[in-house]
């Protein structure tokens, strides 16, 4: 699939985080692994917002289809005017040459790359493509920063589109700042300043400002306190343009033209195969935690075939996440596995956390039903898996967690 295809596949899905082309899951990776098979075997993949969380967290590695070239440095003081094709599609090189155009004063970028709709080698004309982008390493003189931006298009009245521009849970995703608003045109904006990796294993800032048209035009900008993405030390102590500036870049009235010319979205109100809604499973879950440890819930959320609630019984805060799947005869339960009376496979495992959260254990009860109905439920002993551990063990057994994942109540959710 060409990069811009897959850039806008990227915004259009992200999830999930980070599609991105490594989400970065969110849940173990015995929740997901099931989401991953099915996602293969079906023509809509399942995706939604929790993956998209990810990305919102680590901010649209996306990039990493422009970063690494060798374009020479050029300062970006009085770049030329950029113009168009007759048809009125922008080229890469044009891209890059607005991209320049709207970046502080007084710096130098390097290694600016460009896709653009009027590109040679993009297939037919105006509306061909998905997806436009563009990036550079932009030097202050304080030390370079990666700053990456994409156009696409996208269904405003879909799901998807919405949490474009909705600040990730806490309990997900680990970030300092989230703002979002409503501007007078009605587009909404959200800007995040969080880091590359969620656990905070290195000192890499990763900020992301989106931009939502009532149109569906999608302007989403990352930028890092380093030259890539990843693999680079931090080379500065935050990402090169401030709040303000990154905001501006995205805000441009001139990103709306390079939109004008990308192809339409195609129609989606609820992708097939998610699963049944965040609230029905949110409220299944919430309604089959285990009475008289007084257990409180705390934040909750969720997308299609998904829910998460931080529950609290007075020793400590500790995350319980859910997946609710059809068709998911192929996937093999993992840890201690058993066939029960009526063929459900079920497989209970302990094992560490997988996000870096020091002390971090997880408990996951995984059953399969012979028709491929699938529930798995999982605790850990934190409020969030990239946090430290809150208390010694999850608020709830593993004998609990099994009740839940075969209550009989989730076969009204098929």
């Amino acid at each position: 699939m060409p990069f811009e295809d897959r850039l806008g596949e990227a915004m259009r899905h992200t999830g999930g985080s980070f599609e991105l082309g490594d989400r970065r899951d969110l849940v173990e990776s015995s929740l997901i692994r099931g989401r991953r098979r099915l996602a293969r075997r079906r023509t809509a993949a399942v995706t939604g917002s929790v993956l998209a969380l990810a990305t919102v967290g680590l901010g649209g590695a996306y990039a990493a289809g422009l970063v690494g070239g060798e374009g020479g440095g050029s300062s970006v003081a009085a770049p030329p005017k950029p113009t168009r094709q007759a048809d009125g599609a922008m080229s890469g090189e044009q891209m890059v040459s607005l991209f320049k155009s709207l970046l502080p004063p007084g710096g130098a970028v390097t290694k600016e790359q460009g896709n653009g709709p009027g590109d040679p080698g993009t297939p037919g004309k105006p509306g061909a493509s998905s997806a436009a982008s563009v990036s550079g390493v932009f030097d202050d003189g304080n030390g370079p920063g990666l700053v990456a931006l994409g156009v696409s298009r996208v269904d405003p009245a879909a799901e998807a589109g919405g949490h474009q521009v909705t600040c990730p849970a806490k309990a997900l995703v680990d970030y300092d700042s989230c703002q979002t608003e409503q501007r007078p045109d009605g587009s909404r904006y959200m800007l995040l300043q969080g880091y590359e990796n969620p656990n905070r294993s290195d000192l890499t800032k990763a900020w992301r400002a989106v931009l939502l048209t009532p149109k569906g035009t999608l302007i989403d900008a990352s930028e890092w306190n380093a030259p890539t993405e990843k693999g680079s030390p931090a080379s500065r102590e935050t990402p090169p343009l401030t709040a303000g500036q990154l905001k501006a870049l995205v805000v441009s009235p001139q990103w709306l033209s390079v939109a004008d010319t990308l192809r339409a979205p195609e129609k989606a109100d609820r992708p097939v195969g998610n699963g049944p809604s965040a609230e029905a499973v949110q409220k299944q879950l919430i309604a089959l935690l285990p009475a008289g440890k007084g257990l409180k819930a705390g934040e909750k959320g969720g997308q299609d075939g998904y829910a998460f609630v931080v529950v609290d019984d007075g020793k400590g805060k500790s995350l319980v996440q859910i997946n609710v799947q059809s068709g998911m005869s192929d996937v093999s339960p993992e840890g201690t596995v058993s066939t029960l009376a009526d063929g459900t496979v079920l497989g209970l495992a302990k094992k560490p956390g997988e996000k870096g959260g020091a002390g971090v254990v997880s408990w996951i009860a995984d059953t399969v039903r012979p028709d491929g109905f699938r529930v798995v439920v999982s605790a850990v002993n934190s409020e969030s898996q990239h946090k430290a551990a809150t208390r010694a063990e999850p608020a709830l057994t593993l004998d609990e967690l099994r009740a839940i994942a075969l209550d009989q109540r989730w076969l009204t959710l098929k």
